[in-house]
């Protein structure tokens, strides 16, 4: 038996068979073949190769079945091993099926997807198993993306990611449902920092993509900074000795934090309508603006100024800096009730 487009007649259409991450779909035409050359997976994720109750009644069913799934290099069954059981009691000799071209992990990986979508369910301590097989084949993928696959919660795929008794290979960063790698480490913290520092606006869908991180993460690297903390939290496990130090220093804004905070005050003012629709309201929006970023190169800036107007500026500035201060005192919740009442 020759492996490829030569094994049996083509029939018209393909098998549709669902993704997974880090895998496309690799299945050929529908075709026929010879069931004597067909062979069993060297590790299928069932425990017992065959349940002949089940072979039985597929046996004595008169629905089509689907085809079978056969991995072309090997010619090893990947999904469909009771459907060929079935078919060989019925003394048939052929059987329909697609060729997987993938490798044998991403045809392990693939057998679990197909087995938990139909047929007779895997029992939950064939699916752990199978959980712990992807793990260590592929430890950059995400919990949800493994639970997905092998019909176990997230919380599953985590605990047998800390307590297996295999060596699972450390990964630096995780693969999830949608395709995207989300970094671990501060990398992708401090890229997501920047990213809000640029652009307060932004989604924090959008600053995930781009740094890597999730938009859970994003959410909480954006209320850090709006905080006025580091986009990137204190380890629990350094606390011991330092804690209190490094709880002042995770507290102070950095120049990073404190643009952001600057930068979304202003959105938020310029779009509430109190002020955006009255006079004195816009010239207030247009008073708080401030001609400089907080990352200024003052240097670059006092070069820059004639000598001329240089004592005409200071004052100037003394004078805004002095109103400014006016303006925050009188708006401090104590003074400002003494100037309502």
């Amino acid at each position: 038996m020759t492996s490829g487009g030569n094994a049996g007649s083509s029939r018209a259409g393909t098998l549709s068979v669902p993704n997974f991450p880090g895998s496309h779909t690799h299945c050929s035409q529908i075709v026929e073949l010879p069931i004597s050359e067909l062979r069993p997976a060297a590790a299928p994720p069932r425990t017992v190769a065959e349940n002949t109750a089940h072979t039985r009644a597929l046996a004595e069913s008169t629905t089509a079945p689907a085809p079978i799934v056969v991995r072309r290099a090997t010619m090893q069954v990947v999904d469909g091993w009771h459907r060929l059981c079935a078919a060989r009691l019925r003394g048939e000799t052929t059987i329909t099926a697609v060729f997987f071209d993938g490798g044998p992990e991403e045809a392990f990986v693939l057998a679990v997807k197909l087995n938990t979508a139909h047929g007779l369910p895997l029992s939950l301590a064939e699916r752990k198993a199978a959980a712990l097989r992807i793990l260590v084949s592929y430890p950059d993928w995400s919990d949800r993306a493994i639970a997905a696959i092998a019909g176990v919660s997230p919380k599953t795929v985590s605990a047998i990611r800390r307590r297996s008794p295999v060596e699972v290979p450390q990964a630096t960063g995780r693969i999830a449902r949608n395709g995207v790698r989300h970094r671990f480490g501060p990398q992708g913290r401090q890229r997501a920092a920047e990213l809000f520092a640029a652009d307060p606006t932004a989604s924090t869908r959008k600053v995930a993509v781009a740094a890597g991180i999730s938009v859970t993460t994003a959410k909480d690297v954006r209320n850090r900074l709006l905080s006025g903390k580091s986009p990137v939290p204190l380890r629990r496990s350094a606390r011991p000795a330092a804690a209190s130090a490094a709880e002042n220093s995770d507290s102070t804004p950095i120049p990073l934090a404190q643009r952001m905070i600057t930068a979304e005050m202003l959105h938020q003012l310029r779009k509430d309508p109190s002020l955006r629709f009255s006079e004195t309201g816009r010239k207030l929006l247009r008073w708080l603006e401030f001609p400089f970023d907080d990352d200024v190169k003052w240097d670059d800036v006092i070069g820059n100024v004639p000598s001329h107007c240089a004592p005409r500026i200071a004052e100037l500035a003394r004078r805004r800096s002095q109103d400014l201060h006016r303006l925050a005192q009188l708006l401090d919740p104590p003074t400002r009730g003494a100037f309502s009442a």
